[in-house]
């Protein structure tokens, strides 16, 4: 092993998901991420690696008959990914014309910040620097523009 090369390579967020059939549209017709890899141990898939651009996620449905129980409630509370990106009102614009409704994009923490919750509630957020000031909505600044 080459130990003048960083070992650690890449973070990827791994969802367990309520419903596969309701996860991967919103994921690769809204929010425009392709399927990599995939698990069809019976005929559907029953987990995923999906990419866009630099960025990686994987889904997986819990399997019914797994002695491992599926988590209880909403499998998404209180989890929130950010995305750091070059132009988060370009995906803004992008996502609402997929059908999707995301936030209103605000300037937080000198960042353009949209965020969109999937169908188990993960939180998914999208940020790109600004020079714009802190707390101005998309809305307020396409007025004053």
């Amino acid at each position: 092993m080459d130990t003048n090369q960083p070992n650690l390579q890449q973070a990827v967020p791994f969802f367990s998901v309520s419903n596969m059939e309701a996860s991967l549209p919103f994921y690769t017709d809204g929010l425009g991420f392709s399927i990599k890899n995939q698990w069809t141990p019976r005929g559907s898939i029953e987990w995923c690696w999906l990419q866009r651009d630099g960025v990686a996620l994987m889904l997986q449905e819990p399997r019914r008959d797994h002695p491992a129980p599926a988590p209880e409630g909403k499998p998404g509370r209180g989890v929130s990914i950010s995305f750091q990106c070059r132009d988060a009102l370009a995906l803004y614009n992008e996502f609402l014309s997929r059908g999707l409704t995301p936030t209103e994009p605000f300037v937080g923490n000198n960042m353009w910040v949209i965020a969109i919750n999937d169908p188990d509630g993960y939180r998914l957020e999208f940020e790109s620097q600004t020079e714009v000031a802190e707390e101005t909505t998309y809305s307020e600044w396409i007025k004053s523009s």
